[in-house]
C-alpha cells in the first residue's frame, strides 16, 4: 500500500485531508509540525509528502531541503501563499508539485492519484537489486555497472527473479516462465543448468551464492530486496 506523510497544521484540514486519502486506499501518517514529520520520516518509508510551508515549529521549505537530498519522496506543497516568488521557493526547495489555498480536495485526490498512477506505469522498466540493474524492455542487464551476456534462458529467469523476491518459487514454476507452459516434459535439470549459468554471471561468487538461494525441497529464492524504477 502506498505510504503518504502529511504535514499540515491546521486541524481540520489535516483531518479532512487524512479522511479522503484513507478513503481512496491510502495509508497515511499524518503530522501537525516539523518535529512529529522528521521523527516519521526517519522511521517510516514514505512515497509521496503533502506538506505546508509555515509550520509552527519552523518552516515546510526547510524540512524539504533537509530531506530532499538522497530521497525520492515526491512532494506536493500545500500553502495559503499564492505568490509567484513563494512557488519558486517551493520548487527550489525541492517540491514536486504546488496547491494553494483554499483548495479542492477532489483536485489534490486528482494530483495523488495521477503521481501514483504514473508510477505503476513506469514500475518493472528497469529493477535494481544489490549491484544489479536489470532493464526488462531492452532485456539487458548490468553488474557493478558493466553489462553482461545473458542467453534467453538466463533472461526470462533473471526477471521472474527479480520481479518476485524474497519468493520461493519451485522448479515448475520457473520451467513455466522459461517455456510459456506447465514444462511437464522438460527436464527439471534444465533448471539447475541455467541456475549455474546464471550464478556464474551475476554472484561475487558463484559458489556462496548471495542473490539466488537454494530451499532444499522447494525451490529457489532470490534472497535480496529488489525495487522497480
Amino acid at each position: 500500500m502506498e505510504q503518504i506523510l502529511l504535514l499540515e497544521d491546521d486541524e481540520s484540514i489535516n483531518k479532512g485531508i487524512s479522511f479522503k486519502l484513507q478513503k481512496e486506499g491510502y495509508s497515511v501518517v499524518p503530522c501537525r509540525t516539523v518535529a512529529e514529520a522528521e521523527a516519521a520520516f526517519c522511521r517510516e518509508e514514505f512515497q509521496l509528502m503533502i506538506c505546508d510551508v509555515a509550520l509552527p515549529d519552523g518552516s515546510g521549505l526547510d524540512f524539504v531541503r533537509r530531506i530532499r537530498e538522497g530521497s525520492s519522496l515526491h512532494i506536493i506543497f500545500l500553502t495559503a501563499l499564492d505568490q509567484e516568488i513563494d512557488q519558486v521557493m517551493g520548487y527550489e526547495a525541492g517540491g514536486d508539485d504546488y496547491i494553494t489555498k483554499p483548495f479542492s480536495l477532489s483536485v489534490l485526490m486528482l494530483k495523488v492519484s495521477a503521481y501514483f498512477r504514473k508510477q505503476k506505469n513506469s514500475a518493472g522498466e528497469r529493477l535494481e537489486s544489490g549491484n544489479i540493474c536489470f532493464y526488462v524492455k531492452e532485456m539487458r542487464a548490468l553488474v557493478s555497472g558493466k553489462e553482461i551476456s545473458l542467453t534467453k534462458n538466463e533472461w526470462k529467469m533473471l526477471q521472474v527473479f527479480m520481479q518476485h523476491p524474497k519468493q520461493i518459487l519451485s522448479k515448475k514454476q520457473l520451467l513455466a516462465q522459461l517455456f510459456d507452459a506447465e514444462g511437464d516434459f522438460v527436464d527439471e535439470n534444465t533448471i539447475a543448468v541455467n541456475i549455474r549459468r546464471l550464478r556464474e554471471k551475476i554472484e561475487p561468487d558463484s559458489s556462496q551464492p548471495e542473490y539466488i538461494k537454494n530451499v532444499r525441497g522447494m525451490g529457489y529464492l532470490w534472497d535480496k530486496e529488489c525495487r522497480g524504477m
